[in-house]
């Protein structure tokens, strides 16, 4: 009965999770562009971005967890 019932589990897996990875990974590469930035860096969107992606990660990591 155990068995029959660990069996009935299904994923959690949504097409919406492809786009929370998508803009995860542009949250990143807009990080990356804006701490190489030379003349002057906006610590604002640095801070910002790194807010985001903070968020992001988290939301991601539970979400791949449930999977």
């Amino acid at each position: 009965m155990f068995l029959a019932e660990t069996a009935e589990k299904t994923s959690t897996f949504a097409p919406f999770d492809i786009f929370m990875l998508l803009f995860t990974i542009i949250i990143a590469i807009g990080l990356v562009r804006l701490l190489l930035q030379r003349p002057r860096k906006n610590m604002f969107a640095i801070g910002f971005a790194v807010v985001a992606l903070v968020i992001f990660l988290v939301a991601d990591a539970k979400m791949i967890s449930g999977w």
